[in-house]
C-alpha cells in the first residue's frame, strides 16, 4: 500500500482532499449539542451565562485545529521548479512549528519539524514544505505516524533521492495528566534514501538540526 492510499484509507478521501461520505458528517448543530453533553458530564451547567457561547466557540476551534482533513498533500507538492541551476545538495527547512493533537486523548503537543530532502532536478516552493507539515499536524494523531506520513508525502511526490523528518514536542496527555511529567519531549525521525543510507550526509542533517 502506497502513501496516498494508507492516507485516503486514514482519512476517507478522494483525489481532491474531500469527504467521500460527507452525508454521514455530523451537523453543526449535532456538534454543538455534544459539546453541551460534555460540559454538562464535566459537572458544570451548560446553560449559565460563561458557557452558552461555549459550544459554538469549540466547534469553531476544532474548525481550526482539525483543517488538515481538508488538505490535499499532493496538491501542495505538485507545482515544483526545474530551473534550479544544477542545485543538487540537501534542502532543509528548520524549526517549522508543529501544532497537533493525540488521537488518544485529543490533548495537545506542540513542538518542532526539521525537514530536509535531496532534489533529483526539481524542487518546491519552500511554504509547500511549511504547509505539508500543518496539514499532516492539523488531524488527531500520533506522533511517530505523522513524522512517516510527511516522509512518505515528500517521497512519493517529489521523487526525492532522500527524505529526513524530525519532530520534538511536548505532549500534554503526559504532562497535565497521567504521569504528570513537564519538561519531556518526544522526539522522532525518518530518513529516507540517501539519508538512510549515507552516514555522513544523514550526520550533516543532525548537525543542523541542533544548531
Amino acid at each position: 500500500m502506497d502513501a496516498l492510499t494508507r492516507e485516503r484509507t486514514l482519512i476517507g478521501t478522494d483525489d481532491t482532499g474531500l469527504d467521500l461520505e460527507p452525508a454521514q458528517r455530523p451537523t453543526k448543530d449535532e456538534a454543538m449539542a455534544a459539546v453541551r453533553t460534555l460540559l454538562a458530564w464535566a459537572g458544570d451547567n451548560p446553560d449559565r451565562e460563561g458557557l452558552l457561547d461555549t459550544p459554538e466557540r469549540v466547534v469553531e476551534a476544532y474548525g481550526e485545529w482539525f483543517a488538515g482533513y481538508h488538505g490535499d498533500p499532493a496538491k501542495e507538492l505538485s507545482r515544483t521548479f526545474e530551473d534550479v541551476q544544477g542545485y543538487d545538495d540537501m534542502v532543509m527547512l528548520r524549526g517549522i512549528d508543529v501544532q497537533s493533537h493525540c488521537e488518544h486523548h485529543m490533548a495537545p503537543f506542540l513542538g518542532k519539524a526539521w525537514v530536509a530532502y535531496m532534489p533529483t532536478g526539481k524542487v518546491v516552493g519552500l511554504s509547500k514544505l511549511a504547509r505539508l507539515v500543518e496539514i499532516f499536524a492539523k488531524r488527531l494523531q500520533t506522533q511517530e505516524t505523522m513524522t512517516m506520513q510527511i516522509a512518505d508525502a515528500i517521497e512519493d511526490h517529489l521523487s526525492a533521492a532522500g527524505v529526513a523528518v524530525l519532530i520534538d514536542a511536548e505532549h500534554q496527555c503526559m504532562s497535565t495528566r497521567g504521569v504528570r511529567h513537564h519538561d519531556v519531549s518526544t522526539i522522532t525521525t525518518q530518513f529516507r534514501g540517501v539519508f538512510k543510507t549515507d552516514k555522513v550526509l544523514q550526520q550533516r542533517f543532525m548537525d543542523l538540526v541542533r544548531k
